[in-house]
């Protein structure tokens, strides 16, 4: 089994195709767990270098988005996985509840102003999805925005036309849903009460989000089905076993920048005399 074929496994990139129950939370597509941790040490090594010669072209860029329920891994992906970048050439940018200035502009505006630049990989830790998913099951949450019949469909268009706007202009969008089970939403919770150390992550609210569960993912199936192309693909990634979610998401990073064929650049004859100048004279300091 290669890296290739995990990322084409989860892969969703068709429209109105897309069925949440059909995707298994805690599927492992056939690995245990000493082999799917070698994959991802392997996975690793293959994203540290490709990402230095990514960062060296110079000629694209990359956009990473991270959804999921709480406690899904969201974090642990950022520092298993993203960890493996440079921090040089890679920003992670966590989102919340937009402020003041922010609630003034179109939904979009915040997230346009964190894109990554050539060379660079960002990442967003929630996105500007929020705004069909948290907005959806909270419409209150609309406030002063102009609401319509229509406005989830009108806010998908215009999250569509935002990422085939990106991809033109050489910026790959990579968009992961971490599909955690409720089942396993309770244990990790139960664990963050039982652990001092945890304490701090868990709060009524994220009990209070758990007992809209239905509505949430009604809401990511229907935003998933809508905004997913072959352009900007979505993951679905099973996320019961942190194990393997992160290696799915090692392994559609390594598929990705590979497609791109990022290189070093060539240094020109002028530049290479240069260089042979300069060997000298540092060969000849004593």
């Amino acid at each position: 089994m290669e890296l290739s074929d995990i990322a084409k496994r989860f892969r969703v990139d068709k429209q109105d195709a897309f069925r949440l129950s059909d995707h298994k939370s805690d599927e492992t597509f056939g690995l245990d767990k000493d082999r799917g941790k070698a994959m991802f040490e392997d996975a690793l090594e293959k994203l540290h270098a490709l990402q230095e010669a990514f960062y060296a072209d110079d000629r694209f860029s990359m956009l990473i988005v991270l959804q999921a329920m709480d406690a899904a891994g969201k974090d642990g992906v950022i520092e298993h996985v993203i960890g493996a970048f440079n921090p040089q050439g890679c920003e992670v940018h966590p989102f919340k509840a937009p402020n003041e200035e922010e609630r003034a502009h179109d939904f979009l505006w915040r997230f346009a102003r964190r894109l990554p630049e050539h060379g660079r990989i960002g990442v967003f830790n929630r996105s500007y999805y929020e705004d069909v998913l948290v907005v959806r099951v909270h419409p209150e949450f609309l406030g002063k925005q102009a609401q319509s019949n229509d406005i989830w469909t009108q806010r998908y268009d215009s999250i569509s036309s935002f990422e085939r706007h990106l991809v033109g202009n050489g910026t790959s969008v990579l968009k992961f849903f971490l599909n955690l089970s409720r089942g396993e939403q309770r244990d990790r919770f139960l664990d963050r009460i039982d652990t001092p150390e945890k304490n701090w992550k868990f709060s009524m609210g994220d009990v209070r989000e758990r007992a809209l569960w239905p509505k949430y993912m009604d809401a990511y199936q229907d935003a998933i089905r809508a905004t997913a192309t072959s352009d900007a693909p979505w993951f679905v990634v099973p996320a019961d076993r942190k194990w393997f979610g992160r290696l799915v998401v090692a392994a559609v990073l390594v598929d990705a920048l590979e497609r791109l064929k990022p290189a070093f650049p060539k240094v020109g004859a002028d530049a290479l005399k240069e260089l042979q100048a300069a060997r000298k004279a540092l060969a000849a300091e004593k």
